[in-house]
């Protein structure tokens, strides 16, 4: 955890001191880009209460669609790790892909050919400019943790994944697993 640097493939996991930021408050974002542009990420674990079909009439899938973060949240992205039946796909790190051919990921799902363990769709993204992560992290926004769960974090993150880090971090962080999301409520 500690020597971690922002590169591809890591989870940034939401500080308990960004509490009332309304896009990133217990938040775990996988971070798919970083370099000297800036850097992109989705946030796994923040459910919206829609589906696939919400959003593609035409495509009779039941998929979850995850707030992926505040950015262009009028257009929807994908992750997945099925990079041989989508072609075009960029790879994040240990068999997770971002993007892919669009057509190609409707016909899979008109045919039910994509299981929610093989690909997550986020409503927006997760943006940051050239060192605006970088600031972020200098302030203690962030901690960078390696993605021990690698490909198999594809349509298994819960809600309370935010809360198994805390716990997995230890220390002070398991005093925050427990506190309520909002702590005027306690």
């Amino acid at each position: 955890m500690i020597g971690l640097k922002p590169t591809k493939g890591v989870l940034l996991v939401a500080e308990p001191s960004i509490i009332g930021d309304v896009s990133f408050n217990r938040s775990v974002v996988l971070l798919a880009e970083h370099n000297e542009n800036g850097s992109v990420g989705f946030i796994l674990n923040k459910p919206l209460e829609y589906c696939l079909r919400d959003f593609l009439p035409e495509i009779d899938s039941g998929l979850k669609v995850y707030n992926g973060g505040p950015v262009e949240q009028d257009n929807l992205y994908f992750i997945h790790r099925v990079p041989d039946l989508i072609p075009n796909s960029i790879e994040i790190s240990n068999g997770i892909y971002w993007g892919g051919d669009f057509n190609t990921i409707l016909g899979m799902l008109q045919n039910d050919e994509l299981q929610a363990d093989q690909i997550q769709f986020f409503l927006g993204y997760s943006g940051w400019s050239s060192e605006q992560l970088e600031e972020e992290l200098e302030v203690n926004s962030w901690v960078i943790t390696k993605n021990t769960a690698e490909n198999d974090i594809i349509g298994g993150c819960c809600e309370n994944f935010w809360k198994e880090k805390m716990i997995e971090f230890g220390g002070d962080y398991v005093l925050w697993s427990n506190a309520p999301e909002n702590p005027n409520l306690n």
